[in-house]
């Protein structure tokens, strides 16, 4: 098989993944909006003792389709402290919810999906942990929460200030092991000081995997972004580091359709 013209090194053979219902992680902006306002408003109750967040992680567990270990990182995040003190009660359900400047935070199942694809890498398993991580998107800072305690360190950028600003403040809410570090910077370009990376994951698609991410990928390292498929759209997409007789190579696999929003260069 010739290699595609975006990879300028060589990739093996992509495994596509069977047809699956479209993801929809943060969906448009007014579905979010209109989804919160019919949602049951905030009864105050229930919300900072974590009985709701079990509820959470209960359902998905019940899917029984996602990491243990990330639905025990989910159990323990208090998503609620990332958005809109009037959105607090429907942080639970598995929808996308506005977080300001034109963007949503993610479904809990996406996350645990995209987190779960993460821990399946060859190096996660051997280490029991994603080791260095670089998540490009910060967004409100939920996701890098969560990826907090399942790495031994966090990079994570993020290229609009108000949102870099407003991740900051709702991290410093939450008792963490280990605080992530936070740049406000064009992710598409990664973190080179930072690296190289055992695991990198983006919240925005591209046309393509930037190079710079491939670059900073450690070997035996693992990447899952969305990204365009000839003839599918965006799909989620796994990036395997792999060194064999001393070459690297990367080895691609397709999962299920997804709709994020574009992958951008530059800062706001």
């Amino acid at each position: 098989m010739s290699t595609p013209k975006r990879f300028p090194a060589s990739l093996k053979p992509t495994v596509a993944a069977p047809q699956r219902e479209l993801l929809m992680p943060q969906r448009h902006l007014h579905q979010a909006t209109r989804d919160a306002a019919r949602l049951a408003r905030p009864s105050g109750t229930g919300l900072d003792g974590g009985a709701v967040r079990q509820r959470m992680v209960a359902r998905l567990r019940a899917e029984g389709k996602f990491d243990e270990r990330v639905l025990a990182a989910m159990a323990t995040v208090p998503r609620h402290e990332f958005v809109d003190s009037a959105l607090a009660a429907q942080a639970y359900e598995d929808t996308a919810l506005p977080i300001g400047h034109g963007q949503t935070i993610s479904k809990p199942s996406v996350v645990a999906h995209m987190l779960g694809l993460l821990m399946g890498g060859e190096g996660a398993r051997q280490r029991g942990s994603l080791g260095r991580v670089l998540e490009i998107g910060t967004g409100c800072g939920y996701q890098a929460a969560v990826i907090a305690l399942l790495a031994r360190q966090l990079t994570s950028i993020e290229r609009l200030q108000g949102l870099h600003e407003k991740a900051q403040l709702n991290l410093q809410r939450v008792p963490l092991p280990r605080a992530p570090r936070l740049i406000w910077g064009d992710g598409r370009a990664g973190h080179s000081a930072s690296g190289p990376f055992d695991s990198i994951i983006a919240a925005a698609g591209g046309e393509d995997i930037p190079r710079a991410w491939m670059d900073q990928l450690a070997p035996g390292g693992r990447l899952v972004a969305p990204t365009a498929a000839t003839g599918r759209g965006q799909v989620l997409v796994v990036l395997d580091h792999v060194v064999d007789k001393g070459v690297s190579h990367w080895v691609r696999s397709e999962h299920e359709a997804v709709l994020f929003v574009p992958l951008k260069s530059g800062v706001v």
